[in-house]
């Protein structure tokens, strides 16, 4: 059994974390002790261990809540319903990183469009652009 403190340290994560997932559901000790100390079960580290390679790999907390109840009834749910659930998640990365694509590429142009001299802003590109003042290939679009 591993107390709060040890398996927060195993990991590299504060106490926190862990009663945060608590909090969250994700999460339970097995046991608590007498003085209300949260105790963890080496199911408890697998399942901890989990939930943080689901954060590392961009999963949101209700995609781990989806994937750890996928994982518990693992033998009576399909790949189909744990791939779905990455589908969803790559879908929303992809989508994501298109728009960055666009807001770089918006903010290349506002940047190259300034001459970043030690002038007065007044009269500022960047400004002017985000004023509505400057017709950009943004406003050409649409």
């Amino acid at each position: 059994m591993y107390r709060i403190g040890e398996l927060a340290r195993h990991f590299g994560v504060k106490a926190d974390t862990l009663r945060f997932y608590e909090k969250e559901g994700l999460l339970a000790p097995s046991l608590r002790t007498a003085a209300g100390y949260r105790l963890y079960s080496e199911e408890d580290k697998n399942r901890l261990h989990f939930i943080l390679r689901c954060k590392r790999v961009g999963f949101s907390l209700k995609d781990i809540e989806e994937l750890l109840a996928l994982r518990v009834s693992s033998c009576e749910v399909s790949c189909h319903e744990v791939k779905a659930v990455a589908d969803a998640k790559l879908a929303d990365v992809e989508e994501r990183i298109t728009e960055l694509k666009r807001f770089r590429d918006s903010l290349k142009q506002l940047s190259d469009a300034c001459c970043g001299g030690q002038e007065s802003a007044e009269h500022c590109s960047i400004l002017e652009a985000l004023d509505g003042k400057l017709l950009t290939a943004e406003n050409n679009a649409r």
